[in-house]
Formats: C-alpha cells, sequence, structure tokens
C-alpha cells in the first residue's frame, strides 16, 4: 500500500471537491491556483495511485485526454458524461454486463471485462427541447 503523502491527498482532495471527470492538466492548474506548488508529474503519479486503489475512476475523453473522477461507486460501474460541461452520472447497466457475458462465451472467452462510458449533452447543456 502507497504511504499517503501530502500531494496525493491534495490531488484527492481536489477531485472529490471537484466531482466531475477532469484531466490532469486542468486539475494541476486548479491546484497551482489555490498556490499549491505541486508539479504535474506527481499529479499524475498520484492520479494513477488513485485509480490502482479504486479512488478514482480514469477514461477516455472523445478527444483521447485521460480524465479522472473520484469514485462514489463500489465495484464495476458506467458512465454518462456530458461532452460539454463534464457532468457525470453513474449508472447500472446490467444489459451491457449479460450482453458482454453473452458474446464471451459464444467465443470461448471467459472471465470477460469491458469499458461503457457514454458521452452525451446533459439536460442543462441541452437546452430547451421541444415537446
Amino acid at each position: 500500500m502507497k504511504r499517503n503523502t501530502w500531494q496525493r491527498e491534495a490531488v484527492r482532495a481536489a477531485l472529490n471537491e471537484r466531482g466531475d471527470f477532469i484531466s490532469a492538466q486542468k486539475l494541476h492548474a486548479l491546484l497551482k491556483s489555490a498556490g499549491s506548488t505541486i508539479g504535474l508529474a506527481t499529479v499524475y503519479r498520484a492520479l494513477t495511485d488513485l485509480v490502482a486503489s479504486d479512488e478514482a475512476d480514469a477514461l477516455q475523453s472523445p478527444d483521447g485526454e485521460n480524465i479522472y473522477r473520484a469514485c462514489s461507486t463500489d465495484g464495476h460501474h458506467h458512465h454518462l458524461i456530458c461532452r460539454q460541461c463534464g457532468h457525470t452520472e453513474e449508472i447500472e447497466a446490467e444489459a451491457v454486463e449479460a450482453w458482454a457475458a453473452t458474446v464471451a462465451a459464444e467465443h470461448g472467452f471467459t472471465q470477460p471485462r469491458h469499458v461503457v462510458d457514454v458521452f452525451g449533452l446533459c439536460g442543462n447543456c441541452s437546452g430547451p427541447t421541444s415537446a
């Protein structure tokens, strides 16, 4: 187990405060603007450690950037993520779980693992919709 350092605690606290997915660069900028002396490489290391210990989620944004979020759900889960503002909802996806197990079994695979994250626009960013 990694020991907790002030840098790791600062990254953990910033992720918890943020709530939504954020890139390491943006998180680093937030920490620096709050007066922290933490380096970008240290932010990346802390985020990697938090993901490895299941304290944070990591995924790739539609433009290929790794983004991170404090994990608020234990176990395997999926996300709905707003492409515009970053608002995130953790969702259950039993149909996806069943589909992944079925497809794996049909091809002779066992212990399937998968990542499903859905990017769209949240209600606030979608604006008024016509009925």
